[in-house]
């Protein structure tokens, strides 16, 4: 599992990319300022650091410059400063990313798995994902039965992503509204039937288990 250090003194905003985070399927660990997040980069074994810039005792500047030090883990920083200034002062201390607050929680989990796919060294051919006769090519949004393009929206190609990624978990209405949807805003559980009943009527092959009372699953694939 990758471990992802969000380094943020905003508790509420630290509350909320925890939760995102944990839920999206990272492992997560946090600090409040410079000092502790340096402390917590050099006891974990961290694949991307979220930085916020202006930090209690040592700056998100300072942070990164020690890091990058020592390491070239990606770091995203994530802060209110949005002048050109401050970003072209980011970029140079090497940062792969510079997003300012206010924030989309949708792009930022998006941009992080990207920057996660490109810096994890995954193939070409890790570009698809495969299950039974069904594709999915990660890169064009695309879904394939038996070599056939469905017509996936957006939408349901990230439902059923999640799914294929993560074979055998049970997820609940809730845990798929929390990582595909930005639930700063109200959304209705039931959206996720209609969803799954799209796939399911899209795909031609019904891979999505019902788990009752509880929510949906897609089983392990036996490849033996």
């Amino acid at each position: 599992m990758q471990k992802i250090l969000i380094v943020e003194d905003d508790s509420d905003i630290q509350e909320l990319l925890e939760n995102h985070l944990i839920g999206a399927g990272y492992s997560v660990v946090s600090a409040s300022d410079g000092v502790e997040a340096l402390s917590h980069f050099s006891q974990h074994a961290i694949d991307l650091v979220l930085l916020d810039i202006m930090l209690p005792k040592i700056d998100g500047y300072g942070v990164c410059e020690l890091i990058r030090k020592q390491s070239q883990v990606p770091i995203v920083m994530l802060t209110a400063l949005d002048s050109e200034t401050d970003q072209i002062k980011g970029l140079d201390l090497q940062i792969d990313d510079y997003i300012t607050k206010p924030f989309s929680m949708p792009i930022l989990k998006r941009k992080i798995a990207a920057i996660l796919r490109r810096t994890s060294g995954h193939t070409e051919t890790e570009k698809y994902l495969r299950y039974k006769n069904v594709t999915l090519d990660l890169d064009g949004y695309k879904a394939f039965v038996d070599g056939n393009d469905t017509d996936l929206t957006a939408k349901e190609f990230e439902v059923l992503r999640e799914f294929l990624l993560n074979q055998g978990r049970v997820y609940t209405r809730q845990n798929l509204l929390n990582i595909l949807w930005n639930c700063d805003f109200y959304v209705d559980e039931r959206i996720i039937d209609t969803h799954i009943k799209n796939i399911r009527k899209k795909l031609g092959v019904d891979i999505i288990e019902t788990i009752r009372g509880v929510g949906y699953r897609i089983a392990k694939e036996n490849k033996s």
